[in-house]
């Protein structure tokens, strides 16, 4: 193993052993090459169906075979859920939460439910067995690749498998330990192998604008029943500047393909359809307001929410014109919240560059 290796198992070791103290207050459950194929695969029926997560009705696009991520797939220097999961989380109103307003939350509104998830605790268990609109669901977070994704889990719960693809977190599922990259949705080994999940919208963006938007907003507490120091990022920091990890070239695992279109950790906001992926730099999506990207007969309208410095995606009809505006984002001259437009909504993934090239190496770029 070599040096960068060794030190992901370092920064791991020393949530491991955390963790290991956290026995005392309560046990974590459970225990560069050119793509093969564009093809999606087709999902397995199994009778493990109605115990596992809920199918996608449609999987999104797949650059690679299941068995040539399974090849690629790395321990990432824990076993197990030796990073855990919340899987009984507890929360806080606003007021109660001690938050700077620079600090990074991954923001979600589902049915009446309005939560702020405070990357500063998730960067130490990566997955948040929740419930929101009366729904079970799991929110997610890699470090490593930048990404925070939300998805439907049904009945089982999700964990951290203790490898990476790509330096992605790989989850499994409780109910039939199937493995799935996060970023994939998509699961590349077990029963399930080739299922989709059904995902929704996780919006990253920090404290203080979040709490400008929804000032009634839930905040997920540091009573986790696990013993971390939530004040320390084993990585670096992204507040008040990106530091460590997050700030430099170097990975600490090998990408699935290199693009050197963009730095390595460069942030962009990315979409994918049946037909392939498409991505634009955040430095010019907030320069743009709005960003145009055609994938195959599809058209992919990219959008910032300056509000919350987010990015969405729609997809938008031939014809129609989508500009940004001072105070809104205008379709047809009719003016719309950049989070409301009238179209079809397409998964926005922020990621770090070498991640989404890596996934995704033919995608289009808007840089």
């Amino acid at each position: 193993m070599d040096t960068q290796h060794t030190r992901r198992g370092a920064l791991a070791l020393g949530i491991g052993l955390a963790g290991a103290l956290a026995g005392c207050l309560g046990e974590s459950p459970g225990s560069s090459e050119p793509p093969e194929s564009s093809a999606s695969p087709t999902p397995s029926t199994t009778a493990d169906d109605a115990a596992g997560p809920p199918a996608a009705d449609r999987s999104p696009y797949m650059a690679y075979e299941a068995s040539r991520l399974r090849d690629a797939t790395v321990s990432g220097g824990v076993p197990k859920d030796g990073i855990p999961s919340i899987d009984e989380p507890s929360f806080l109103g606003a007021p109660a939460a001690a938050l700077d307003d620079r600090e990074i939350v991954f923001g979600v509104v589902r049915g009446d439910d309005v939560r702020a998830y405070p990357q500063r605790i998730l960067v130490h268990h990566e997955i948040v067995n929740d419930r929101l609109g009366g729904v079970p669901v799991s929110v997610t977070y890699c470090p490593l690749t930048g990404t925070v994704l939300g998805f439907e889990r049904g009945a089982t719960t999700f964990g951290v498998s203790g490898t990476l693809v790509n330096s992605n977190l790989v989850m499994y599922d409780r109910a039939t330990d199937s493995r799935w990259p996060q970023v994939l949705a998509t699961a590349i080994e077990g029963s399930l192998e080739g299922r989709s999940l059904r995902e929704f919208e996780v919006v990253w963006t920090t404290w203080g604008r979040w709490r400008r938007r929804h000032p009634d907003t839930e905040v997920l507490s540091e009573d986790t029943g696990y013993a971390r120091n939530y004040g320390v990022d084993p990585y670096g920091s992204y507040t008040p500047t990106v530091r460590g990890y997050y700030d430099r070239e170097s990975t600490m695992f090998d990408p699935l393909a290199t693009d050197d279109r963009l730095g390595t950790k460069a942030v962009v906001v990315g979409a994918r359809t049946a037909a392939g992926a498409a991505a634009v730099s955040m430095e010019r999506l907030r320069a743009r307001g709005v960003v145009d990207a055609g994938l195959g007969d599809d058209r992919i309208a990219f959008v910032h929410d300056a509000a919350l410095d987010a990015g969405h995606a729609y997809r938008v009809p031939p014809g129609v014109t989508v500009e940004s505006t001072t105070d809104a984002v205008r379709v047809d001259g009719e003016r719309h919240a950049p989070d409301a437009l009238p179209f079809e909504r397409r998964h926005a993934v922020e990621a770090m560059w070498f991640a989404w090239a890596g996934f995704y190496p033919e995608t289009t770029l808007d840089a």
